[in-house]
């Protein structure tokens, strides 16, 4: 099977490889297997596929994996390369470099074209221009993407049409009111309380400061900064709640406004000043997506293995230095290469304490990575209750299928605590949610006899999932 070509694309495979010309990309070598994602059209819409037999393994894995693009630096580079083609009469094109394809970011590019915006360019390679001008009574299908729920809705309030904007039936359930009712206060006309809602469009949003509870998601702010220049008299978010959840996300959401040429100031702690003007046309350049290497990383610390991953940057505005600072408690030494960064795994890690809030996207892997731990080692998860309003409620997932193997975990007020005991194999259930998907692989790694309902829901972020997981571990 040396240098052989696999290919895995719609509809998304349980567990079989189809030979293939291109695709994914399998080679064994001295330096392991070399994992990389072939990026489809992913459509609308996810079917749910029959269980996948997780794989498991008894040797260390040693490979070298491609990630593609972040979703969140692509999703947020198709926002400003819109909003920038509106400031310049659509005359001026932005374009992207290394664009995640995916389910998400594919809706949010449906969702832009929906809105007038021009996009072309196949694969990772997108070219943007045109002004935000919907037709009446638009469709934005958001999916169970909360960044074209949370971004697009301050976009469509500039047009001049009404647009509705829908979801998944999980995507119902997520929370979007306080974002809502901050728009409303700064004179958008909405009706609706959550998906499905409608935005009248007047052409313009005059601006002013508003105030809003973010506590259960970065996402509204970021969704009000992204447009703030665009209102008449900018924009003042005032954050009244706790701590924002995966603040970093924010840091990004100003970092990537400012090299678009907008005057943020975030000098003052829970406070974000966008000033009124013009968003700049540029070329963006997207980083892989560091969040989903983490469990190709989880595999080196659960198999004692090494994985490379490449094109890792040596700088980031995604949470880099945190995911480091993961898999040195769970005793991986990692190296940082002119082009890539190398973890090795130990023969043992211990009990995790660590406070996620910052990244709570990574919540489900380092609780599969805890159910691994040393026979008896305690972990405890913190910093996380706001997961409970994510695709799913994530802490009673983890907790409900992590028992249903035979491990123990159980909920606290803000997050688990897991004690690792020998498990057993069973059906991983997913609830539609790509990181609860991964989350069952990493512990198919050690446990024999799992299996993942839907792992096709991991196209959400990441489109060859399966693939990449089966090539990382070479012929078996």
């Amino acid at each position: 099977m040396v240098g052989a070509t696999l290919k895995f694309g719609p509809p998304w495979p349980s567990a079989v490889a189809v030979v293939s010309s291109k695709a994914l990309i399998f080679s064994a070598n001295n330096a392991g297997s070399v994992v990389t994602a072939n990026r489809p059209h992913i459509p609308g819409r996810i079917e749910a596929v029959s269980n996948w037999p997780a794989p498991t393994t008894t040797t260390p894995v040693n490979a070298t994996v491609e990630v593609p693009g972040s979703k969140s630096l692509t999703n947020r580079a198709l926002v400003l390369a819109a909003l920038a083609g509106a400031h310049h009469g659509g005359t001026r094109a932005s374009t992207i470099d290394g664009a995640l394809r995916s389910r998400d970011t594919d809706l949010m590019i449906d969702a832009l074209r929906a809105l007038g915006v021009r996009i072309s360019g196949a694969g990772t390679e997108l070219s943007v221009e045109g002004a935000v001008a919907p037709v009446a009574d638009t469709r934005i299908d958001c999916g169970l993407a909360g960044t074209v729920l949370r971004f697009l809705p301050a976009i469509a309030a500039q047009g001049g049409e009404t647009v509705i904007f829908d979801g998944d039936e999980q995507a119902r359930a997520r929370p979007i009111a306080p974002l809502l009712d901050a728009l409303r206060g700064l004179g958008v006309d909405i009706e609706g309380d959550g998906l499905p809602f409608r935005v009248r469009g007047h052409g313009a949003v005059s601006g002013g400061e508003v105030h809003i509870d973010a506590s259960a998601s970065s996402q509204f702010v970021s969704g009000l900064l992204l447009s703030g220049a665009g209102f008449t008299d900018g924009l003042t978010v005032v954050h009244t709640g706790d701590s924002v959840p995966s603040a970093p996300h924010i840091s990004m959401t100003v970092s990537m406004l400012r090299s678009a040429g907008v005057s943020v100031d975030d000098s003052v702690a829970n406070r974000w000043r966008v000033e009124p003007g013009t968003v700049a046309a540029r070329d963006w350049v997207i980083e892989p997506d560091l969040s989903n290497s983490v469990p190709f990383l989880a595999a080196a610390a659960v198999t004692a293995g090494t994985v490379r991953i490449n094109r890792w940057p040596a700088a980031s505005i995604q949470p880099a230095g945190d995911i480091l600072d993961l898999l040195a408690r769970v005793n991986v030494t990692a190296s940082q290469h002119d082009s890539f960064l190398e973890a090795r795994g130990a023969a043992q890690f211990g009990g995790i304490d660590i406070d996620l809030h910052d990244i709570g996207e990574l919540a489900p892997a380092v609780a599969a990575l805890a159910t691994l731990a040393a026979p008896g080692s305690v972990s405890t998860l913190r910093g996380i209750a706001h997961l409970r309003g994510h695709e799913t409620d994530r802490l009673a997932a983890l907790r409900t299928e992590i028992t249903s193997l035979g491990g123990d975990c159980t909920e606290t007020e803000d997050g688990l605590r897991i004690t690792a005991v020998p498990m057993h194999g069973g059906v991983w259930r997913s609830y539609a949610d790509h990181r609860m998907a991964t989350a069952g692989a990493i512990i198919g790694l050690r446990v024999p006899g799992v299996e993942v309902e839907d792992i096709a829901t991991t196209a959400k972020t990441l489109p060859d999932f399966p693939g990449m997981w089966a090539a990382m571990l070479g012929p078996m």
